[in-house]
């Protein structure tokens, strides 16, 4: 439906990994791109069944003079399969593309990651220059940017679905975690902590578990690709900083299905956490598709001055506020203009809700729907 941004796996005639959690798009766009691919797909319990007790099988199932591309779909099912990927590269020249959709089973000591003989890549939540005239602020913010939404079902019905499938695929096939329940009450728990300085400790009292425990269900979420930690900027500090990460659902929709909303609930602490997330979906999947080489940080100091969000690489240094309000005073430019004292080479911006762009000396404010569709050429100022 809409024209993904990822496209270095098209310029390079070389093995990949293509990684990004469920539902982002990964299958449709491979198929669209390499129609003729012998593909094989580990989610399905009789191919799994096959390779799980024979990986050298591989070799057989893939013709003499066969000159196109093997897709080996959820690698991460079967890290063993890896060997047999590198020696077949090695020995016949094949081209592979392994996606995957959790780094859990990869990241183990002893995993062959087939040492530089395939590019990295990552597949994201569509962003507003993919969707171009469809994409509709309001129906971002209450529903994410995975691909499906944008089809004619129920954005509701999907993500529930989307969720329970993650719950029952991910969680129980991979035997993540004994406890379904405890885990499911923890998804809900964790994101209150959306866009907040994580306090495990806190999630884990409100969760009923351990802090172990919780630990452990914060880096199941990184691992299948869901949860982020936002790690403090802290080069060259000139004051005391908070030591904690940030978290953050990967994409919005997921974070506002998930989040339940009671009477006392503020609109500013449900749509303030949104439209970071959003902002935030939108930073890393530019980063990547444009390889831009930004490190992604926030910036807070232990006396409650913050930066939502601070980019930074051989593209320069950036540092990014977000406010849902309309209109902007002197208090609103103050933690910018703090981390801009402390680091002058820094490009300010502040994407707030209202409807001109503005100039104060050191910090220009940009409508926030304006500030994520021109993210790109922010950055390339």
């Amino acid at each position: 439906m809409f024209k993904r941004l990822l496209t270095q796996p098209l310029q390079f005639n070389k093995s990949f990994f293509l990684f990004g959690p469920r539902g982002t798009g990964k299958t449709t766009w491979l198929k669209k791109h390499f129609p003729k691919a012998h593909y094989i797909d580990l989610l399905k319990t009789s191919v799994y069944a096959k390779y799980i007790a024979n990986p050298s099988i591989l070799e057989n199932m893939i013709e003499k003079d066969f000159d196109d591309w093997v897709i080996l779909n959820e690698i991460q099912r079967i890290p063993n399969l890896l060997n047999e990927v590198h020696r077949l590269i090695e020995s016949r020249k094949i081209k592979f593309i392994l996606t995957g959709s959790s780094a859990r089973k990869l990241r183990q000591k002893g995993v062959n990651l087939l040492a530089g003989r395939a590019y990295t890549y990552h597949m994201h939540p569509l962003t507003t220059m993919e969707t171009g005239s469809a994409f509709d602020l309001q129906q971002a913010l209450n529903y994410g940017m995975l691909p499906e939404i944008f089809s004619k079902g129920d954005p509701k019905q999907f993500l529930s679905a989307y969720l329970g499938t993650y719950l029952r695929e991910e969680i129980l096939q991979e035997g993540l975690t004994r406890n379904l329940e405890a885990f499911a009450r923890f998804l809900e728990t964790a994101s209150f902590s959306q866009g907040a300085v994580l306090n495990v400790s806190a999630v884990a009292r409100e969760c009923a578990v351990s802090k172990k425990m919780a630990d452990g269900y914060f880096n199941i979420l990184q691992d299948l690709l869901i949860g982020i930690m936002l790690p403090i900027f802290s080069r060259q500090a000139k004051r005391r900083l908070v030591a904690h990460s940030k978290f953050y659902y990967f994409d919005v929709g997921v974070y506002r299905h998930l989040r339940p909303q009671g009477p006392l609930d503020t609109a500013e602490q449900i749509d303030g956490a949104a439209l970071e997330t959003l902002f935030l979906q939108e930073l890393r999947a530019i980063n990547d598709y444009l390889d831009l080489g930004l490190q992604l940080y926030y910036w807070q100091t232990s006396y409650g001055q913050e930066v939502d969000f601070v980019a930074y690489g051989k593209k320069g240094l950036y540092a990014f506020e977000i406010k849902r309000k309309r209109q902007i005073d002197r208090k609103d430019l103050q933690n910018l203009r703090a981390f801009k004292k402390d680091y002058p080479p820094a490009i300010c911006y502040l994407l707030y809700g209202g409807s001109e762009k503005l100039y104060f000396d050191d910090v220009i404010a940009i409508p926030y729907e304006d500030g994520i569709k021109s993210l790109a050429k922010l950055i390339h100022t």
